[in-house]
Formats: C-alpha cells, sequence, structure tokens
C-alpha cells in the first residue's frame, strides 16, 4: 500500500516497512528509511543489495510494493548518467519537466535558466548535450531536477563516473545548492568517503535490509580537515560492509 502525503511538517521523505518484489526474488525486506526536510542521508551497501530500488520505491518508479511510502511534494532525481536528451539543447533538457507540467513557456524559460545559473552553466544555456564534458553534463541533470523545486532529491550514484577532481568539484556544488535551497537529499553511493563527507545519517543496506544507522559524528567538514570522530565513522562503516583492517 502506497500513501504519500504532499505536505508534512519535518519530513521530506519515508519508507515505512516496504518489502519489494521483481517476480520471485525478494528485493526489499521490510525496509524503513526517513529523510528529515533539509537532512542529507546516505545509503550504502553492496552492488545487489536493493540501494537503486529504495530510490526508485521512494521516487514512485516503483509502486507495486507493500508499506508506506510518503513524500512532500514532488520528489526529483538524478542518475549516475545524466540521461540528456541529445536533440534538445542544454536549456531545453532542463526545462523538459515543466514543459510536460504544461506552465507558460516563459515562465519554463526563465526558471530552466534560473536552475543554469545556480550549477555555473548560464554560458552553456544553448549548446548540446554531446558538447558537454562528463562534468557539465552532470552539473545539468542537477540543474534538471532542481528546476521544479523539490524538497526531496534522490541521487543514484550522481558522481561515480567522475573523475576524482571532479568529483570533488560536484560535492561541493551538490553542498552549496543544498545550502541555499534546504531541501532534503537520499544518496546512493558505493563510496564510503562520500557518504561520510556528505551526509548527516548513513544507512547500510544488505540483502533488502537496512543492517545498520549511523550518525556522522562531524557532518559536512571542510574539505581537507580531518576528524577523529569522522574517521571511526568511517572505520564502523566499512566494517558493516565487510571490510576488516
Amino acid at each position: 500500500m502506497t500513501v504519500t502525503s504532499e505536505r508534512r511538517t519535518g519530513i521530506a521523505g519515508e519508507l515505512r516497512n516496504v518489502d519489494k518484489w521483481y517476480r520471485d526474488h525478494h528485493v526489499l525486506r521490510d525496509v524503513s528509511v526517513r529523510i528529515g526536510a533539509g537532512e542529507i542521508v546516505a545509503l550504502i551497501g553492496k552492488s545487489g543489495s536493493g540501494k537503486s530500488t529504495v530510490l526508485r520505491v521512494l521516487a514512485g518508479l516503483a509502486p507495486d510494493h507493500t508499506g508506506e511510502r510518503i513524500v512532500s511534494g514532488a520528489p526529483a532525481i538524478a542518475f549516475q548518467e545524466p540521461r540528456l536528451f541529445p536533440w534538445r539543447n542544454v536549456v531545453t533538457n532542463v526545462g523538459y519537466g515543466l514543459i510536460r507540467n504544461k506552465l507558460p513557456r516563459a515562465e519554463v524559460a526563465a526558471r530552466a535558466h534560473a536552475a543554469l545559473a545556480d550549477v555555473g552553466l548560464t554560458d552553456r544555456a544553448d549548446v548540446w548535450p554531446l558538447t558537454l564534458s562528463g562534468g557539465q553534463a552532470q552539473r545539468v541533470s542537477l540543474a534538471r531536477a532542481l528546476v521544479g523545486e523539490p524538497e526531496l532529491l534522490l541521487l543514484d550514484e550522481p558522481f561515480g563516473a567522475l573523475d576524482a577532481l571532479t568529483r570533488l568539484s560536484m560535492r561541493a556544488l551538490l553542498l552549496d545548492l543544498w545550502r541555499t535551497h534546504e531541501f532534503g537529499v537520499l544518496l546512493v553511493t558505493h563510496d564510503v568517503d562520500e557518504a561520510v563527507a556528505l551526509a548527516d545519517r548513513v544507512l547500510v543496506l544488505e540483502d533488502g535490509q537496512v543492517i545498520h544507522t549511523l550518525e556522522i559524528a562531524e557532518p559536512r567538514r571542510a574539505p581537507g580537515e580531518t576528524s577523529a570522530a569522522n574517521e571511526h565513522c568511517r572505520v564502523e562503516l566499512l566494517n558493516q560492509l565487510g571490510v576488516r583492517f
């Protein structure tokens, strides 16, 4: 059973006791996840643990499940691959969802250009997606997700295909956007360091079940700053994933 709430104070998105099957495969088992308004939650786990399915259920893309789904407004989603339409220019890609919502064209254009300004790509509005670098394409993907002013942003390995320096730049951009717009975030990632660097709280998923929840001791420290408490969090999460030192 799915329950969707347009407004629920303090909650950007939540799953309660969700089970999900794909044919005879039990993908999610009694999963409960809560993302508070303005909170960043990371979801980590080995490949095949069900992380992307959790995200898809929250996004409303996998409706055939048991349990409750509660979201504030319409969630937005960005994937590891930007999934831009190659036959539409950048600004049209960003505004596509608003066009589908039948908003006036002038408003769509204004909001799409504002979203591109947020991600630092005003000068690329009229170019074709195939001319963009990987980092630029991922910025456009973020702009497209944010143009609808969501209260919940769902990110599925958004920086996994980028080189190390671009990945760090994108993390900084995400935090800038989060501080400006105050949306809740669910970040699906394989990268424990990324989870510790960005999140308030990290959930570990194994075989479709949440097996561990950890509050990050000192969330979002400045790049390059070390913290014994956060290093302890990192080691604890790696241990939960079966990595021993």
